[in-house]
């Protein structure tokens, strides 16, 4: 019998059933498409040893005028400079905090330390300080000197009162234990936000963006434990600084309680805030948690979007400009002297609140989106307010009539989500809607125009601008595009991505600020990573192939991205919420750790301690049947008998196992005999026998070893008609 030629159409589509998808690919990881036909992805490798403290929210890379390049690179701890193989801690230091005259206080045994300030640290658990004038110990009492506390970074462990905060230390104190002499300067690092993003109420919510006012503490003196079900009193050692009614935590529990006698808080009502009732015992710490104010908003009911960490990061020619999303505008000369051993600082006459700043290269003027409209005043935030520079001046917000600064507010929405510099435009995006902002010089300095409603976007960093246009991910999900006009943009992996339906958990809605677009010129892709519904970390890429005009899906769970413009291949980092992070040092860090990797380098992943480790790929064709040939009548009437196939590929390192799926009916299980396979095929197999008969089948490559890689050409089968049944 003659040989019948297989061909598949390039992208995924996962709108169709297997069946319904004949002539199309289904499925597949790590793999993209070029002329038409699949192949596997390139590698990385990790670019510097060290991992980073944290998960890297934003990246940015530019040159400076000097020629020298540089990527900055801002996670939900730290804000670093990568250049020339090396990390720089360029990290803010919060001068609102700074405090002198702190106590060191150790305890034979522990690893501990308490720090006691002069008056109101206002710090938070897992914040990072730095210290200073740790001063003198007493005699022979410690193992530790002022060297283990100046200038080293520590995590803040817990906050037991507005005026003590404890860190660990790298190994416990083995001697007495000592209190020093009160000289110790407390130095934070300017806190960025949470790791995750979520929902819920204020306390335990805005653990970075807000404060516990009068943050009183004590011990519970109850005469035993409080039982989980107890709901008429709890007893207080001190209850003196409570009020005579509010709300209480103890353990991970928050209580509150209607009135006060003396130390006992009376009328509970026990699991307030979304917490679970839970036994306590004597001695447990009870803080007053009922005057709690959030960054800039007080938030006293649940379903409040709490955002996570995250960061916009631009240039304004050498100068870095890093903006805390809902915080502090920072900047940073790259052509300062010694400026890789020099700190991020406030910016000068800037803004002190925005959700995000970006800089308008064609006519050098510096936004802040999502601003207050008096500069200075925190609470005068609004989401929908825009303020922007004079011209060649990123200090200068006040408008004149002899500069170009000013102000407007977006009117369809009720927050600015991200924006986007075009080729001679800035794209801005609320939850709602899409505006084009261009410069058109005095006396107006800048148009407006709304361009899309109903088209908001999901996330910050959501989308891209790519060949001559902007993309992005919907915030209900589809994807858009502005290429002139605004446009929905098909997509056959659409139901794949946004919707849970399942063994499928499609996209995680509430971490939708976790998203990152990023492009990579080399193959005409834009990258979308996100988390789905049963993660709270980014684990799944869907791309778009804009040459192509294609979709594919996969694992890659890239955090941020950047493409080859300054560089010469795409930068991205990867973040393990399980890795000891190494850059920079932070006793008692604990939250992952992030790696920088340079892509599109070689076919395996190179890690920074030497090692490589394979990138596994496949990807599967959707079921085909006799259909008409060799003249057989009927859309799959008949079975087929699959004697041998013959692999066509273009390029094969290594080998490449091919699978052989078989199925007699679309909705049945497939048969007994299946699958047939994997058969391995090197670059110099022929063909492959094979004893097959169904009436449908699918195909599917993959390789899962060190040094393979492969491309795809096409397969010819012989296949014979075997009956009806």
């Amino acid at each position: 019998m003659p040989l019948a030629k297989v061909n598949i159409a390039p992208g995924f589509d996962k709108q169709s059933t297997p069946s319904d998808a004949e002539g199309r690919w289904v499925d597949g990881d790590n793999v993209r498409f070029r002329y038409g036909e699949p192949e596997k992805i390139g590698g990385w490798s990790a670019l510097v040893d060290n991992k980073l403290v944290g998960a890297a929210r934003a990246q940015h890379v530019w040159s400076a005028t000097n020629g020298k390049r540089y990527a900055a690179i801002g996670t939900d701890k730290v804000l670093i400079i990568y250049y020339e193989g090396a990390f720089y801690d360029i990290t803010p230091l919060e001068t609102d905090n700074f405090s002198t005259g702190a106590n060191i206080t150790t305890t034979n045994g522990s690893a501990t330390v308490t720090i006691t300030t002069s008056s109101a640290h206002n710090l938070e658990v897992g914040e990072i300080t730095t210290f200073a004038n740790a001063g003198s110990f007493t005699g022979a009492n410690t193992d530790f000197t002022a060297t283990d506390f100046d200038d080293k970074l520590f995590e803040v462990q817990t906050v037991p009162t507005i005026t003590t905060f404890t860190i660990t230390m790298p190994s416990a104190e083995s001697k007495s234990g000592v209190t020093n002499d009160g000289t110790l300067d407390v130095n934070p690092y300017e806190p960025v936000g949470p790791l995750n993003q979520s929902y819920g109420y204020g306390w335990g919510t805005y653990l970075w963006g807000g404060r516990t006012v009068a943050q009183t503490t004590t011990t519970m003196n109850n005469g035993g434990t409080l039982a989980s079900g107890t709901t008429s009193q709890v007893i207080l050692t001190d209850a003196s600084n409570f009020p005579s009614s509010g709300t209480i935590r103890i353990g991970s529990e928050d209580i509150a309680y209607a009135s006060k006698n003396s130390n006992t808080l009376q009328t509970l009502s026990r699991g307030q805030n979304g917490t679970t009732p839970a036994n306590h015992s004597d001695g447990s710490t009870v803080t007053n948690i009922t005057e709690y104010i959030g960054w800039g908003d007080a938030s006293t009911a649940a379903g409040v979007a709490i955002d996570p960490a995250n960061w916009s990061l631009d240039n304004f020619g050498n100068i870095l400009i890093a903006t805390v999303h809902n915080g502090k505008t920072f900047t940073w000369d790259a052509s300062a002297s010694n400026q890789l051993q020099t700190r991020a600082v406030v910016g000068t006459g800037m803004p002190t609140k925005s959700v995000m700043t970006i800089v308008s290269d064609r006519d050098r003027h510096l936004f802040h989106l999502g601003t207050e409209t008096t500069i200075g005043t925190a609470t005068s935030q609004d989401k929908m307010f825009i303020r922007f520079s004079d011209q060649e001046n990123k200090s200068d917000y006040a408008p004149t009539s002899t500069n170009t600064a000013g102000t407007f507010r977006l009117d369809d929405g009720t927050q600015i989500i991200g924006a986007f510099k075009g080729k001679d435009y800035i794209f801005v995006l609320t939850d709602t809607a899409s505006y084009v902002i261009q410069f058109v010089g005095p006396p107006f300095t800048f148009s407006i125009l709304k361009v899309g409603s109903n088209n908001g976007m999901l996330g910050q960093h959501a989308g891209v601008f790519a060949n001559g246009a902007v993309y992005w991910m919907g915030r209900t999900g589809g994807f858009y595009v502005y290429d002139g006009t605004v446009k929905s943009l098909p997509c056959l992996v659409e139901d794949f991505v946004f919707t849970t339906n399942g063994n499928n958990p499609g996209i995680n809605f509430n971490s939708g600020q976790l998203v990152y677009a990023g492009i990579n010129e080399l193959y005409s892709e834009i990258n979308w990573f996100y988390a789905t519904a049963n993660s709270q970390v980014i684990n799944r890429v869907v791309t778009y192939n804009f040459a192509e005009r294609v979709w594919t899906t996969g694992t890659l769970d890239r955090t941020t991205w950047v493409g080859s413009t300054v560089y010469e291949q795409p930068y991205a980092t990867d973040f393990n919420s399980g890795d000891t992070p190494t850059f920079p040092v932070v006793s008692g860090v604990s939250n992952g750790a992030t790696i920088y990797y340079e892509h599109e380098r070689g076919i395996n992943q190179s890690n920074g301690d030497g090692t490589e480790t394979a990138i596994t790929s496949f990807i599967k064709s959707g079921e085909f049947d006799l259909n008409g040939r060799q003249g057989v009548p009927g859309d799959g009437e008949f079975l087929m008998s699959i004697k041998r196939f013959m692999p066509d590929f273009k390029r094969i390192s290594g080998n490449a196992k091919v699978t052989i799926f078989l199925n007699e009916f679309p909705q049945g299980s497939t048969q007994a005999s299946s699958p047939l396979g994997p058969f391995t095929v090197s670059a110099t197999t022929t063909k492959i026998d094979t004893r097959a008969r169904a009436r449908l089948a699918a195909v599917q490559i993959e390789n899962e070893n060190l040094n393979e890689s492969w491309r795809y050409g096409t397969f010819r089968f012989d296949v014979r008609v075997d009956g009806r049944r």
